[in-house]
Formats: structure tokens, sequence, C-alpha cells
């Protein structure tokens, strides 16, 4: 809610807490602890602006039938100093209230007030969130799934921002470990292919074309010189070739995708500056790990896990989880971090309580950590599933989906449902300049905005300094509908980032693009009452500033004109 709605909402709070204790002082009802209560805007706008169960609420602690608790409470309730006109009693005890034109009128002056910064809050207190998403393997280009998480985490941090958290955006790079081994094999594989024959790639390979573009690419700079090199020097040269040209290949393609990190944080720094090695011993030290078979277990099924798990296998190698675990140690421990975030893919959901066990076995409250599980991406066209393979070389790329796919409605359509429900991405509609397309939908009704603005002053119509009886023409239904829309988007962030569900804001510019449409089919604008005239004027300029501001929170585009 704007910071209008929640004074408003507040309001009416102390205005019926007010006539319970004059109730109570009356003797009309008995002196009790006052029950807790909900202000909730009703789902039918029939029942009111807001509504209140009060009179259900208290019907056990105050022995009478909600009925009658509505009536003497409104009897004794005083609304001549607030934003509400009435109330009225509905069903078995709704307390059911109605907004004031002044109330919308305000709305207005408050986003005109707040300009750009209008939607923003400090509902996170300053708080720190570490947000990491994408995280890609580094051994080969990011693929669909890559594209919906880097979407929907990086409206997900700008949506903390919105909500005032303090935010940092990272990505973790994978740069050890068996992806690495398997990478150095592959490449390894295809560079001696060009020297020898009947060198055969191993099936859980990386067969993709990148390995042998850089194979060659590597042959191309330094020939033969490895082939008989010994394997471990030869892999390791490979390696120190490819893996900064993949990395930097990442952050190119991310930044074409406007996202841009705080930090690049690399796993292989856990290895060298000994934090793997220091999570094991505080493991080991708190007495939550066994030896059995000659590997090291974690108890992780006393703090939460369904069984326990291996730390270090019995070759002496840790697995996959331990610089896991000690990364986040570092988030949260060394780096102090409120809260972290991480957008992970749809095979991670077992990941989730073993990392929360961890945490907790370090004394860390593992609530500081939330997981956005993100199901598959679908790509349709003319209807039909596109089928992917990774291991064929054949998978599509972000950077070959943005060839074919606008920014803007890659950016948009990834946001559009839920990241834990399964998604199909339709490449044609994604292209279509039609009100069907979301995100030309949303972006047409700002660029209609502005002709309707360059209309005016092109017919001499300037945009004056509206006076409040002036804004206060505006009762007509469409009129409020849309105002009442506007003065929501704080809201609608704030539960965006509790929910951890950008999708909220993409449904929200979706619902105010149509709203506005709606008003502006209904009334004209350029009227020949200029009071109204300049009414309207401002309304549209409050639509266009809170599409932009929505726009600008996904990295989206706001046009003029289209």
């Amino acid at each position: 809610m704007s910071l209008l709605v929640k004074k408003t909402e507040e309001a009416l709070r102390e205005k019926l807490l007010k006539a319970l204790e004059s109730a109570m002082k009356k003797g009309e009802l008995p002196c009790v602890d006052i029950p807790d209560f909900i202000i909730e805007k009703p789902a039918n706008s029939a029942n009111g602006d807001f509504s209140a169960n009060i009179a259900m609420a208290g019907a056990r602690v105050f022995g009478k039938p909600p009925r009658a608790i509505a009536e003497i409470i409104t009897a004794e309730l005083d609304l001549s100093d607030t934003l509400f006109e009435r109330v009225e009693t509905a069903g078995p005890g709704f307390l059911n209230f109605y907004l004031s034109q002044r109330y919308y009128t305000e709305i207005l002056k408050d986003i005109a007030a707040r300009g750009s910064d209008y939607g923003r809050s400090d509902h996170g207190g300053g708080r720190s969130v570490l947000v990491e998403y994408v995280s890609a393997n580094p051994t080969g280009p990011m693929h669909i799934g890559n594209a919906r998480g880097g979407a929907i985490g990086d409206c997900l941090a700008a949506v903390f921002e919105y909500a005032g958290y303090s935010v940092s955006r990272e990505f973790y790079v994978n740069d050890a470990g068996n992806q690495i081994e398997k990478f150095a094999t592959s490449l390894e594989v295809r560079y001696l292919q060009l020297y020898k024959d009947g060198v055969e790639m191993p099936e859980d390979a990386y067969h993709g074309a990148d390995i042998t573009e850089h194979a060659k690419n590597f042959a191309a700079e330094y020939g033969d010189k490895f082939v008989d090199a010994d394997s471990a020097e030869r892999r390791k040269a490979l390696v120190d070739y490819a893996l900064p040209k993949n990395i930097a290949g990442l952050e190119s393609d991310l930044l074409k995708y406007r996202i841009k990190y705080d930090r690049w944080f690399r796993e292989s720094s856990l290895h060298n500056d000994g934090s793997v090695a220091a999570v094991i011993e505080k493991l080991k030290s708190l007495d939550v790990t066994y030896e059995q078979d000659g590997a090291l277990w974690f108890k992780a099924s006393q703090f939460g896990n369904d069984k326990d798990i291996v730390l270090v296998r019995s070759n002496g190698l840790p697995t996959y989880i331990v610089p896991d675990i000690a990364y986040h140690y570092n988030k949260l421990v060394t780096r102090g971090f409120d809260k972290a975030v991480n957008v992970l893919g749809a095979d991670h959901h077992g990941y989730v309580p073993r990392m929360k066990a961890a945490l907790s076995a370090l004394g860390i409250d593992p609530s500081r950590l939330d997981c956005v599980i993100m199901q598959m991406v679908n790509l349709v066209r003319d209807g039909e599933t596109i089928k992917l393979s990774k291991r064929s070389g054949k998978a599509v790329t972000l950077n070959t989906l943005l060839e074919e796919i606008p920014i803007d409605a890659a950016r948009f359509f990834f946001n559009l449902r839920e990241p834990n429900s399964h998604f199909d991405f339709d490449l044609d509609l994604a292209v279509k300049e039609t009100s069907q397309n979301p995100v030309y939908y949303v972006q047409y009704a700002h660029a209609r905005i502005c002709s309707i603005l360059k209309k005016a002053q092109s017919e001499g119509v300037s945009l004056c300094e509206v006076k409040d009886e002036e804004l206060d023409l505006l009762c007509e239904k469409e009129e409020r509908e849309l105002i009442s829309h506007l003065a929501a988007l704080t809201n609608e962030i704030i539960s965006a980032a509790e929910e951890r569900n950008p999708a909220n804001i993409t449904r929200y510019v979706i619902e105010l693009a149509t709203l506005f449409h709606k008003f502006y089919n209904a009334h004209r604008v350029m009227c020949d009452d200029e009071s109204l005239m300049q009414a309207r004027l401002h309304l549209c300029v409050a639509a266009g500033e809170t599409i932009k501001n929505v726009l600008t929170m996904l990295k989206i585009n706001a046009p003029d004109a289209m």
C-alpha cells in the first residue's frame, strides 16, 4: 500500500479501538481485552473499500451476536476527521467502510509528490539481503533455465531494493570440483582428436559445439605442444585457457540481458583460503560428524534432513556440499548478511534441507536462508514444444534466445508466472505487436499516455498545477478503480518481496494497463470542462509515472511512442 493507504488503515484501526473503548465505558460492551481483528480490502468493491471483522472476532469475549456488536460499534464510531465517508453493517456483522473522494485526490497528490520514487518504502528497514542467481556452470553457455533464473533473480533483487532492503547481487562461479574435471576431460578429448585417431569422447562428457571451438582455438594458438605432454599438464593448460573465456562470456551475455552483479564469487577462493577445510573442522568440533567406511559423514538427520550426508569421501576429497556450506557460512557469518536468497533450479529440492541442516549445526538460524525453487521452461513455437538436448549441444542458449526475442519481452515473460510453476514460453507471442502480448500491452499503455500529453500540448493545453477541488471531480467508476489500483503499488512490491514472487509485479502492471485503457475508452480526457480536463490529464500523468516506475524496476523500457 502507499504510505497514504497505510496511514488510512492505521487511522481506521485507531477509530475502531476508540469506538470499542467508548462502548465499554458506557456499559454497552463488557470491559475485556480487545481481541485481534483484521482490516482488509474486500474482493468485491461493492462491499466497501475496507472491511473489518472486529464484530465476529469479538463475539465470544463480548458475549453478544456479531451483528449486535457491529451496531454498537457503528453508533460510537466517529469518522468525521478521516478519509471515510460512511460505514455499513453487512451480513453477520462485517463492518464495510467507504472512502470519500478526498482519499482519491490525496492518492494522486502523493504520486505527484513522490514521482520516480513512488512505490518505494522503508519496509525492509535497511536489512541486508544477498541475492544469488543464475550461477550457471561456467563450463558452457547459459541455457534457457538460466535465462529464466536471471530474470527472476534480477527482478527479485530490485523488488527487495524498492521494499527498503539493502541488496547485493551475486554470481557464484563453480570453478572447482567435478564439473571442472569433466570440462577438462571434454577439452582434452576434443584437442587430441585434432591430432590423433581413435580418441573417444566419454558419454557423460560435454558434447557441445563450444567445447570443440575451444579446442580448435587452443590448437591454433599452441599447436601440438600439449599432445605428448603429461595429461595433468595438458588438462590444466586447456582449462586455464577456456575457463576464463567462458566466465567472461557469461558476464558479457548477462550484461546484454541487463544483469550486472556486485560480485562474482569464485568457489576456488574457498579452497584456496582454507574456508572449505575450516568448515569441516568446525563441524567436527561441534560433534555433528562421524566416520564410516573411511568417509566423514554429517549428522544431517539430527537437523531436519531425511538422512545423513557424506562430507568427505573415502579418497579424502570433499563432496560438492562442503564448499557450498563454506560459501553460505561466508555469506551469513563472515560477511554478515541478514538474509541470503538463492534462486535455484528445479533439481535442487533436496539441496535446501541439506543446506539448512548444515546451517543449524553451525549455530546459524536456517530461516536466514531462503531458496526460490524455479521450475522448468518449455519453449513453444507454432503451438509445439521445442525439444532441447544439452548433451548433444542443441540446447537453446540465452544468446540464441535474445537473437530472436526482444530483451524486454524475455525479462517480462519470465516473470509472468510464479517461480515454482512450470512455464511455457511462447516464442511467437513474445514478438507480436498486439494487445495479446502482455509486455507490448503494458508498453503501449505508457506510449498512449505520452501521446495524450503530447496531443494536449500541441493543442495549446499545458499541464497546470491542479487544485484539490479539480482532482475531486474524478469520481467516475473507471477513474476511482484506476486510482485505487495506483494506490496498491507499494503493497504489491512489499508482497512480492515477502513472498519471493516477482510475478506479483507483472500482474500488477498488466492490470494497471487494463484499467487505464478502460478509463480512456470510457471518458474523454480532452473534454470541454477545463477543470475536469486538467484533472484527467493529471490522472494520466500518475498512471504513466507508475507504469514507468514498475518497468524501470523490471529493467524494461517504457517507450514514449510505439
